[in-house]
């Protein structure tokens, strides 16, 4: 009897917010603006017109030329400050996971990877600061793919 009782008094309070929200949208649709007159549009043929005169646009951005090696090093160099770091190093290297497979398992291990990339990242770091300049970074190009002899 109790469920009868509660569902019926939901049921009324529902229905008396239904009913002020449906009177407080009829109080905003009358406040709305008029809607635009047929003659303020301008026709199928028509254009719209505007007096550009003396105006003008901003410049478009340069595009500034990067080599193919910059480019490279600014996959690995996330916050643009012309140093990678160890993490910025490892970060990107989920992409050649499974060359890095030390003990031929077929499962590679995070220390596996870690160990790997951190001595790849050491070989890489000539003067021993923990950061790659570009420099440091283009002796880890990788070696150029032969270009087929065929070009069919």
């Amino acid at each position: 009897m109790n469920r009868i009782v509660l569902g019926a008094l939901a049921a009324l309070c529902f229905a008396g917010i239904g009913m002020f929200w449906w009177q407080g949208r009829a109080e905003v649709e009358k406040s709305a603006p008029p809607p635009p007159t047929v003659a303020d549009t301008p026709g199928e043929d028509e254009l719209p017109i505007a007096d550009v005169s003396g105006l003008q646009g901003p410049e478009p951005p340069e595009a500034s030329e990067l080599t193919r090696e910059q480019h490279r090093f600014f996959r690995y160099d996330r916050n643009r400050d012309w140093r990678i770091t160890r993490n910025e190093m490892l970060s990107t290297r989920a992409d050649a996971f499974r060359k890095l497979d030390v003990d031929g398992n077929n499962l590679l291990t995070f220390e596996e990877w870690a160990v790997t990339t951190s001595n790849r990242f050491l070989a890489a770091d000539a003067n021993g600061d923990g950061e790659l300049t570009p420099q440091e970074f283009a002796t880890t190009a990788p070696k150029p793919k032969k270009k087929p002899a065929c070009r069919c």
